[in-house]
């Protein structure tokens, strides 16, 4: 099994292409190795030290590192923990997957125009999403209030130091353009 990588906007994250589907359908993101229970992958990668963070894509898995450790180090690592998994014949999830939400009280659409908020869903699923899956990356939409997105980032988008000029310079202007009713965007946990 070959499996390439490639490096992301963020230093601290590095995406690997094991050749296969990792997901079926949809994203996972493990911030934890207590978060990380129901994917037999991301387990196994929590058990090498300095691994702060996997989130598994459709065709690849971004791991981000803590500060204190090198890719030098972390690289061959990881590699092996990919190919022991994909090897083993182990289910990449275990149990049901959780839907994606964004009923969070504090950002949700209530009052807002349906056409306004589809619009913006589509703008993000159609053109962002998959411009920062090439990064090995996400954005999820969290909400719509008083004229501010709200977008949860993850994967190597956390904590990017470029993430902020893209969400403000790339994201925000973009949906500026095409919907009026924007005036920003705003990043969430």
């Amino acid at each position: 099994m070959f499996i390439q990588t490639e490096d992301t906007p963020n230093p601290a994250a590095l995406k690997f292409l094991p050749g296969r589907a990792v997901l079926e359908t949809g994203v996972a993101d493990f911030t934890s190795r207590d978060a990380a229970q129901r994917s037999p992958l991301a387990r196994l990668l929590f058990e090498i030290d300095g691994v702060a963070g996997v989130f598994l894509g459709s065709d690849f898995v971004t791991v981000t590192k803590t500060g204190d450790k090198s890719w030098q180090v972390l690289k061959p690592m990881v590699l092996g923990a990919v190919m022991d998994h994909f090897t083993s014949g182990a289910p990449m999830m275990e149990g049901e997957a959780d839907a994606e939400t964004s009923d969070d009280a504090e950002f949700n659409d209530a009052g807002v125009d349906g056409e306004i908020v589809a619009q913006i869903k589509e703008l993000i699923d159609t053109r962002v999403r998959p411009a920062v899956a090439q990064d090995g990356g996400d954005i999820i939409y969290k909400g719509f209030k008083n004229g501010t997105v709200y977008l949860n980032m993850r994967g190597s988008c956390a904590g990017c130091p470029s993430s902020t000029a893209t969400l403000k310079m790339g994201i925000e202007n973009m949906l500026k353009h095409y919907v009026p009713e924007v005036l920003q965007v705003e990043a969430v946990a």
